[in-house]
């Protein structure tokens, strides 16, 4: 079947030379790109909670009393929102967190 319909245009595959119309997003497409990423750290059974604040306080230059509260979100309430931003900022800092052993991850928010 599959050689028998290309032989009526010999071979050829025919194009079309006519413009293609560009679909603009509407609204709702564009507000959903502008929305940042959330970057969550979550509870585990091997980090010190001395050490998940200092890495808070090392990556992301968070003051002692910022650090410690986020801390205590991650471990009372098994996770915490530490960043938010770009998707590309947000994987950097999945990458950092996993780098200092904790478990992270990101999301994109509904509206």
């Amino acid at each position: 079947m599959g050689s028998h319909a290309a032989e009526g245009n010999n071979g050829v595959v025919p194009t079309t030379l006519e413009p293609t119309e560009v679909v603009e997003p509407d609204v709702d497409e564009t507000s959903a790109t502008d929305r940042p990423w959330i970057v969550l750290v979550w509870n585990d059974p091997v980090n010190l909670m001395s050490y998940v604040t200092f890495v808070f306080q090392k990556l992301f230059g968070y003051s002692l009393e910022k650090a410690t509260e986020l801390m205590l979100d991650v471990h009372e309430k098994g996770r915490a929102v530490v960043a938010s931003g770009t998707r590309e900022e947000a994987e950097m800092h999945v990458f950092r967190l996993h780098e200092h052993s904790l478990w992270a991850t990101m999301e994109h928010p509904e509206k």
